[in-house]
Formats: C-alpha cells, structure tokens, sequence
C-alpha cells in the first residue's frame, strides 16, 4: 500500500528545534555531555506543591468523567482572580475566558475560528511557528513583519501593504517577546489596538512570558482595551509546567464565543485533575519568584560570560531567553558551530532557523538564541567552557 502525505504537510520544511536534537545527539556519540540552550524547556522540576495539588486532584476527580471544553468553573474563577490581582483587569469567568491544551494547541488552532482560504494573518518574523503553520493549515496567507532591533524590535504597522491589510484578519504579537526579548510598551500597544480596530482586525497577544521578568512587571495589552483582542496564556514557563498542556484565552467575548465554538469540534478539554493542578499554581507567587531569581543568575552569568569574550550586550529584561548578536563577520550558523566545537559543546539556536526570509532580509541573521532553561550547575559549567571559546 503506497501512503502520501497531504500537500499541507509535503509543502512543511522541518521544525527548527528538531535540527537541535540532531545536533546535540552528534555531540553525544562523540562522548560530549552537551549543554543544551536550544529548546526553550524548563529542566528545574515543576515546583511541589503544584505536583502534590496533581496528586490529590487524581483522587478527588476520580469519578470525574469528561472535562468541560471550556474549563472547569473553579479553574475560570482562579485565572479571574489572578489576572485581578496581577493586571487589575476584571473578567468574567462565564464569557471572558476559556481553556486551552497549552498555548500551542490555541494558537495553531485559532485561525481555523477566523480565516478563510486566502485570508492574511499578520505574523512577527522571528516568531513562535504554530502562528505561521496554523495559518497555513487554516488555507490562510501569513504576512511577516520583521523585528529588527532598528524598530526595537516592534512590528512596523504602517510598512504593511494597504493591500494586505484589508485581507487581513489576525495580527499576532507577543510581548515579553520569544525570541528578541522586547518588552511591551503602552505606545505601541495603543498604536496596535488602533491599528487593529480600523481594519477590523484581530489581535491575538500571545503573552506566556509575562511572569519571566528581572526588573519592571510586563504589562498585559487587555490592561488598555478588550474589543477584539484575546490574550493567549500558558503555565508552561510561569510555573515550570510544561508538561502538563495547560494554559487558557481571555479577552473579548465575542472572540471566545466563536473560538468555543471550534475547540467542541476539536478536543475534549483538559484534564480536570490537571486544571486543579494549574489553580494551586495560580494561586502561588512565591514558587514563581523563586523561579524568577534563579533564570536571573543564569541571565547574569552568561552576559558575563560572552562580555569576556567581547560580545555585544544584549541583557534581557524579561523572558527566559537571551538574544544574543554573534561576533563581527560570523552568520548565526556559523557561530552556532563554534559554540558546538567538542571543547566547547553548547548548543544554542541559530536565530535565522527560528526566523523567515523575506524580500531577501531574514531578520534573525546575526544573532543565537540562548535559553535559561538548563540547572544552575550546568549553566556555570557552560561559563567555564565559555573559555574555550575561539572567535
């Protein structure tokens, strides 16, 4: 029996972070423990009292049946209450919110709500893939704006063709950003939502980084105005859960309707007892903090590192990455390479990878990703191989 795949998937290059593990799996057969800052995972264990909440709700919710497509109501109740506490905005749990299987799920799935065959999505170069794939499964068209540390890493609204705009229906943005870093600003976000309601066009913040932060808190785009915007939200990097698919959307109702709608249709909702999970993580500050300060020293100790070594700074003021520029007269592959010499053995990801061509400019040129992820005894090992480092 001869099995084709279908021309969305043919027409699919690779996903960059699996070029990573193949580059970390040559270094182990030549007997190098690689230190590995590629894929932005979180190695430190999901804090105790999350996994102790997990325990307990297995027990509890052992007659539970089929989660709710939307979420249970005590879950809605806590993403209420700490988006009060932590953005002083009011959201009404029944039509303000709803649940998602982790933010990637969400995003690659939202243009199916919105986007009809030939229809633009407004999408950040460099940028998380599911926002490109999920348009391009949806028979949509992705736009790509670049972020250039020229625009602060901003996308230019006003470089959009006036002829894209009007077939637009998406423009997604995500501040903290992954990968540049950038921090979100009021001005530009009441440019965006002016841009975004003239044109009929909705914004969608992918926003899981908003807890990763060193020094000022991020502030949330639903702090300034909710009419056609929805806010993507995650735990992975929060609260070290990854693993656990969980996150949620907020924001218009009009929005949420229309994405419930779709979800019915794809899912069965996250696991109960995994959502009671998410409540003792939302209603726990301390284990985020603490987090906080340990991606904080990382931070530190790495920017000294490639400082000796005479590398621009590019300290980061929220996120759990560095976006770092390579060494004068390298590409971002070829400092990638350097980096993956045996006496060396750090990986990282080249920022054209995670970066489109457009127009002949790939905006990720220049520069690697570093990812915090790694323990701390690990990241200092990585600051003595440093030395070895030959640029």
């Amino acid at each position: 029996m001869e099995i084709n795949s279908s021309d969305r998937i043919k027409k699919l290059t690779g996903y960059a972070f699996d070029e990573v593990d193949k580059l970390v799996k040559g270094l182990k057969e030549k007997g190098v423990q690689p230190i590995d800052f590629g894929v932005g995972d979180p190695q430190m264990p999901t804090p105790s009292l999350i996994r102790d909440a997990l325990k307990r709700a297995t027990d509890d919710r052992k007659s539970a049946g089929y989660p709710s497509y939307i979420g249970d109501e005590n879950y809605r109740n806590a993403i209420a209450d700490w988006t009060k506490r932590r953005f002083g905005v009011d959201l009404d749990p029944a039509r303000e919110i709803t649940s998602n299987i982790g933010s990637k799920e969400a995003i690659f799935n939202f243009a199916e709500a919105f986007v009809n065959p030939g229809d633009y999505v407004l999408v950040p170069n460099p940028g998380y893939p599911p926002y490109e794939r999920g348009t391009l499964f949806a028979e949509g068209r992705p736009y790509f704006m670049n972020l250039t540390e020229e625009n602060c890493f901003f996308p230019d609204l006003t470089a959009i063709p006036d002829d894209i705009v009007k077939k637009s229906k998406i423009i997604w943005v995500n501040y903290p950003n992954n990968p540049t870093t950038a921090m979100p600003t009021k001005d530009f976000y009441k440019e965006l939502i002016d841009f975004g309601h003239d044109n009929n066009i909705i914004i969608a913040s992918d926003n899981p980084y908003s807890e990763n932060y060193y020094d000022e808190k991020p502030i949330s785009i639903l702090e300034m105005e909710r009419e056609g915007i929805v806010e993507v939200q995650s735990l992975s990097k929060r609260s070290n859960m990854t693993c656990y698919r969980v996150g949620w959307l907020a924001g218009d109702e009009n929005v949420i309707n229309v994405f419930k709608k779709l979800k019915t249709n794809i899912d069965s909702g996250t696991p109960t007892f995994v959502q009671d999970a998410a409540v003792a993580a939302l209603e726990d500050e301390s284990h985020v903090e603490e987090l906080r300060e340990d991606y904080r020293i990382k931070r530190d100790m790495l920017i000294s590192a490639m400082d000796r070594k005479g590398l621009p700074d590019c300290t980061p003021a929220g996120t759990i990455y560095i976006w770092q520029k390579v060494a004068e007269g390298m590409d971002s592959v070829e400092f990638a390479k350097k980096l993956l010499d045996e006496k060396v053995g750090i990986v990282t990801t080249p920022g054209n990878w995670i970066s489109s061509d457009v127009d002949g400019v790939n905006p990720g040129q220049g520069y690697v990703r570093f990812a915090l992820v790694p323990p701390l005894d690990e990241v200092e090992e990585a600051v003595r191989r440093f030395e070895n480092l030959e640029i």
